[in-house]
């Protein structure tokens, strides 16, 4: 039986079992809208932008483990999703980006809404995919579905001609195959890696978003506790470690925790896990780990010696390992280096926010104690952002969201959406700043109008925070376009028909936190702050402990 081509895009999704999809409607896409509205076995949310339907689709995949899919049409329907597959892209995460196009006799034309998107996608895609047959349809939703999921996980664009959708062909029931993740390497390698770590006197741990892609970190945690391992994350790689811990140094880099770097700085082996040496933590590639051997483990064999050159590498998922590995491990004391991490974590407690009015770390700190282990942090970008990232406590790396890699304001409330829509069960929180929230607050209206509740914070410091801190710290106090807005946040949520509260002090902050986490539909709480808060420690780019900025 022969099916159009709307139909074996439905069939062929459901059957690689996504059943959420993010998107907006638009004429190249209008048959695909109008299957859709038979389809009652899968759930479309048509955001308020197509920005942030491939935030959604994001939010949704990286909170799940599960493949995002979002929906836009041709033209600037599709370039308006480029941010947002570039920001899965850069933080490795699967995705399906679908895009309407002109009909295949229109192509190359300049017709109405025409746009080489495939073009303009191949550096930010894993794979980009034009038909022009509709005998190609399944096969490649199929093989971006493969592709996507692959190794080292991101997105893969298909661009579908207008007279596609409503073409016929054969369905044939096509099943994705599960590729492997790489060779595993042999036991002489593990050998000598678990030699390096047992003979260690000063071993610190690297992790990043790559263990959260694995789904290993559990394992991986098993492995650090027996080995008395010191350990620091990355900002994707945030919940990797059990936040309890005494030996979980926190956040590393730019704006780490003095103890990560300086432990970093000391040791002498770094193992370096699905991590990729970004400029926000080797600041300085030549004298990062400067007493250290590297050990590397990756996926992505392009990822070992890029930034930083190692000793040691295994291309590899640290989950094929893990388990070995862990059993080659020796337990140990080194109660000199324990006692040195200790002072170092002394420093970390040590700073103290002299501003005044609300503290973003008291903040933090009520929403710690009130939220459960299994609540959602979704952030925009910005210094809210390193604050959450410092401050809050994450058991689970699919429970906090943010974009690292590409560093995207106004990511925050379309990933909220996505990151509800997956887990109906649990509380979602968006961290923001009125900045980034100025940027995508028109989704507000998507919240509303699904019923997808989210409990949205903004740091209101009327202020580009972050550009105006190192306006501050570097360019001499010369605020150069950074006074923000004076947006009344709570008042726009209720013009939207969400909650909003106003709050000038950590007492009514609580009692709008619990009024929030009472209420069944969205609320906006806006927070007002100074703009002389700083994100601290702060090391600047290129520099190393030596420039540690900590008042």
């Amino acid at each position: 039986m022969k099916y159009t081509g709307n139909e074996i895009i439905l069939k062929t999704l459901i059957n690689l079992g996504i059943d959420t999809i993010f998107g907006y409607p638009g004429g190249a896409v209008i048959d695909l809208y109008d299957a859709i509205y038979d389809h009652k076995d899968i759930i479309t949310i048509t955001n308020s932008h197509e920005q942030s339907a491939a935030h959604s689709a994001d939010g949704y995949a990286r909170s799940s483990g599960k493949t995002g899919v979002c929906i836009a049409t041709s033209g600037p329907g599709a370039t308006n999703l480029v941010t947002g597959i570039a920001t899965a892209f850069m933080d490795s995460v699967p995705m399906i980006a679908l895009t309407g196009n002109v009909s295949t006799t229109l192509l190359g034309r300049d017709s109405f809404q025409e746009i080489d998107i495939v073009g303009m996608t191949i550096p930010i895609t894993k794979h980009s995919f034009l038909i022009k047959n509709i005998e190609d349809l399944e096969y490649s939703i199929v093989r971006a579905y493969e592709i996507a999921n692959d190794k080292r996980k991101g997105p893969v664009l298909i661009d579908i001609p207008k007279d596609i959708f409503s073409s016929k062909a054969e369905f044939k029931n096509i099943k994705a195959k599960k590729e492997g993740n790489g060779v595993v390497p042999n036991r002489d390698d593990l050998l000598k890696i678990s030699d390096l770590i047992n003979n260690a006197k000063k071993p610190v741990a690297y992790v990043g978003g790559g263990v959260k892609s694995s789904g290993a970190y559990l394992e991986l945690r098993k492995l650090l506790k027996k080995g008395k391992i010191p350990s620091c994350h990355t900002i994707t790689g945030k919940g990797v470690l059990d936040p309890k811990d005494n030996l979980n140094l926190g956040l590393v880099g730019m704006h780490g925790n003095q103890s990560a770097n300086y432990a970093i700085e000391e040791c002498d082996l770094l193992v370096a896990i699905g991590v990729r040496f970004s400029d926000r933590v080797a600041l300085n590639r030549n004298k990062f780990a400067p007493n250290a051997t590297i050990i590397q483990i990756d996926i992505d064999e392009s990822e070992i010696d890029k930034n930083v050159f190692v000793d040691i590498n295994i291309v590899c998922d640290i989950k094929d390992i893990v388990f070995e590995l862990e059993s080659l491990i020796l337990e140990k004391d080194r109660c000199s280096w324990q006692n040195r991490i200790t002072e170092l974590k002394e420093k970390d407690r040590e700073l103290v926010n002299k501003e005044e009015g609300i503290k973003p770390f008291d903040l933090i700190d009520i929403i710690n104690e009130d939220m459960d282990e299994n609540t959602i942090i979704v952030t925009d970008v910005g210094q809210h952002q390193m604050w959450t990232a410092q401050r809050a406590k994450i058991y689970n790396p699919r429970n906090f969201i943010t974009s690292a890699g590409l560093g995207t304001m106004g990511f925050g409330m379309g990933a909220s959406i996505g990151a509800k829509c997956a887990n109906t069960d649990k509380e979602v929180i968006l961290i923001t700043g009125d900045g980034s929230f100025h940027m995508n607050l028109n989704e507000l209206a998507t919240s509303v109008f699904y019923g997808i509740k989210i409990i949205v914070i903004v740091l209101n410091n009327k202020a580009l925070g972050m550009i105006k801190q190192w306006q501050h710290l570097i360019y001499h106090d010369r605020f150069s376009h950074t006074k923000g807005k004076d947006t009344k946040f709570d008042i726009v949520a209720k013009g939207f028909g969400a909650m909003g509260y106003d709050v000038n002090s950590l007492e009514e902050f609580r009692d709008a936190f619990n009024k929030a986490r009472a209420s069944k539909i969205t609320s906006v709480i806006n927070v007002n702050i100074s703009d002389k808060n700083l994100v601290l420690p702060m090391i600047p780019a290129g520099g190393t402990v030596d420039d540690l900025i900590v008042e």
